[in-house]
Formats: C-alpha cells, structure tokens, sequence
C-alpha cells in the first residue's frame, strides 16, 4: 500500500501525491497491469522516455509504495501496489479538503460556473446524481 501520513488537522489519512512524471509511469504500469521493464517500455507512447529514466521512476514509486515487484532470476517483473480507482478517489479527497473546504458541493459549484455544459451532459450528470441517491437510500 501506498506510505501514508497522518493529516495533522483531523484522523484522516492522506496519500502522498505522484509527480507529473510519476503519474505517467504509473499510468502505464496501471494500463499493463504488470510487466517487465521492456514491457512497460514498449506501452509508452512515442515519444518514449529514456529507459533509465523509466527505472529510477519505477524505483521511486516503490519506495512511495505505489509499485512492488516479483523477483525472476535477476528480472524484476513490476505491479501496481494501488488501484488507480483508489488513487483517484484519495487524490480528489485531497484536492477537495486543500481547495473546496472539505466540502463536494463546493467542488461541484465551483466547476458547474466555470464549465459550458451542454442538456445532454447535465442529464447525465443528474442521472448519476439520482442513481447514487437511490443506491444510498437502499
């Protein structure tokens, strides 16, 4: 699991954040599922980072315990240690507490004023909304 650290303004737990570049490989990694180095490698898209760049990034997000590894002779085949559904959901977390006052709703205001929705897009969106009320009330 991913190292995490004790918030120090409340009993939550926050996940530290990927990079831009950690991100990237992550991606990938998630998208693969698993994988050796050359593996993962050849997911990238062109352009391709280098391959050393790629290790030391997949070494880092080891250390961070986003990434673990099944040893095979002297080959390191990769894995997520962390779904990128569970990520997601704690990096939004986190970006809602710093941003949006802990608060969804906010979140949600702030983004419905700055976005042209078309009918159809916010049809969706109050379908989900009544699906999800539906779900909680059950």
């Amino acid at each position: 699991m991913a190292r995490k650290k004790e918030n120090q303004n409340s009993n939550t737990v926050v996940m530290r954040e990927l990079t831009k570049a950690e991100e990237q490989v992550m991606q990938v990694i998630w998208s693969v599922g698993q994988g050796f180095a050359n593996e993962i490698m050849a997911a990238f898209p062109e352009p391709k980072p280098a391959y050393n760049t790629v290790l030391t990034i997949i070494h880092i997000l080891e250390k961070k315990g986003f990434v673990k590894h099944e040893t095979f002779c002297r080959a390191h085949r990769y894995m997520p240690a962390i779904s990128r559904e569970e990520y997601s959901q704690r990096y939004l977390g986190s970006v809602v507490e710093r941003y949006f006052n802990n608060s969804y709703l906010d979140l949600v205001s702030a983004f419905a004023k700055k976005e042209n929705f078309s009918v159809e897009e916010l049809e969706e969106m109050k379908k989900a909304i009544d699906e999800a009320i539906a779900s909680e009330r059950k």
